[in-house]
């Protein structure tokens, strides 16, 4: 018998990461710890980042299955105002915090990044966890991502090239090479080798922790000597974007009159971005104080979405017992 499955996505896959993404945030914080702690053994992680983030998207790809998509053709509305909305409201959000907050320029510049790249993989988790829509979740994940490659680069010129000197061609060869080779290839993978891709499914979360988990060592190694100075703004900063981008990926999905549970995805994809690659770029483009409100959000987005999906419960649950409490006044 098949899994049953919730918005054509299978509630077993889900399930079974639904522990990876509990455990990710204290994971990551472990790895950076460490990373800040034996940061001269750990700067010799440097150049692993890029390929480690290539893992990761392949994995990323296996994930992925086609009936996942499958609401592209009937909800493609909806698939692609969450999308927009991403490549408009957290690059700008970006920005404004960063400018707001009086924050040094290379920071500003990696609050920009940060905000330009596309949607985070666990988005997806905890679109489930918050009983979201996980096939619209999914799907938004998906065409963000394969844009990226084209609208990242452009987005961080536009909004960056003021700061530092930004390269569109450099920075789209790095994206196709981390990100949409990898991702495609994951889909080839999972496509030909379906039955071992499910076999190993169960791993593959834990396989893509251990790899940004090294990620995220790096780079706090690389940034140990500025990190205290600039730890707290940077903190702050990513937050109220991540806070911006839930409140306002809501909104924009409510303006277009969608579902509760459309919404819900569209708020979690909007504020939870694939903050893995934004250090990745920040790291090869940058100075490497760029990739620190990367490598905070790296932490706290998926922190953040843990205690999103838990309000919604409370939300849900409160809705239950009202609804629970109507009937039986009616039967009364």
């Amino acid at each position: 018998m098949s899994a049953p499955v919730q918005s054509g996505v299978p509630l077993a896959r889900l399930s079974r990461s639904s522990m990876s993404v509990l455990a990710f945030p204290l994971i990551i914080i472990l790895a950076g710890l460490l990373g800040l702690v034996f940061h001269q053994q750990a700067s010799a992680l440097g150049p692993a980042i890029t390929p480690l983030l290539g893992v990761v998207m392949f994995f990323m790809g296996m994930t992925i299955a086609l009936p996942d998509l499958k609401i592209l053709a009937t909800k493609p509305h909806a698939v692609i105002l969450g999308a927009i909305a991403q490549y408009i409201i957290m690059p700008l959000a970006g920005l404004g915090v960063g400018v707001a907050l009086q924050l040094d320029p290379i920071l500003i510049v990696g609050m920009v990044v940060l905000g330009s790249a596309p949607g985070g993989a666990s988005s997806n988790i905890v679109a489930y966890l918050a009983n979201g829509n996980v096939a619209l979740s999914v799907c938004t994940t998906a065409v963000s991502t394969l844009v990226a490659p084209l609208m990242t680069p452009l987005l961080i010129l536009w909004l960056a090239g003021s700061y530092v000197d930004v390269s569109f061609a450099a920075m789209l060869k790095q994206i196709l090479t981390i990100v949409l080779i990898p991702v495609l290839l994951g889909v080839l993978v999972r496509i030909v080798a379906k039955r071992l891709v499910s076999r190993v499914s169960s791993v593959i979360p834990w396989l893509s922790i251990a790899a940004l988990a090294v990620v995220i060592a790096g780079i706090m190694a690389a940034n140990a000597q500025v990190l205290a100075s600039a730890l707290g703004m940077v903190f702050v900063a990513v937050v109220l974007h991540n806070a911006f981008g839930f409140a306002l990926g809501w909104a924009a999905a409510r303006l277009a009159r969608l579902g509760y549970r459309e919404r819900r995805a569209i708020s979690v994809e909007v504020g939870m971005q694939n903050a893995g690659l934004a250090a990745a770029l920040c790291h090869q483009n940058f100075e490497p104080m760029s990739a620190l409100p990367s490598a905070v959000a790296t932490i706290w987005h998926n922190v953040a979405g843990a205690l999103l999906a838990t309000g919604f419960g409370v939300v849900d649950s409160h809705n239950h017992r009202t609804n629970q409490e109507k009937e039986r006044q009616k039967i009364a």
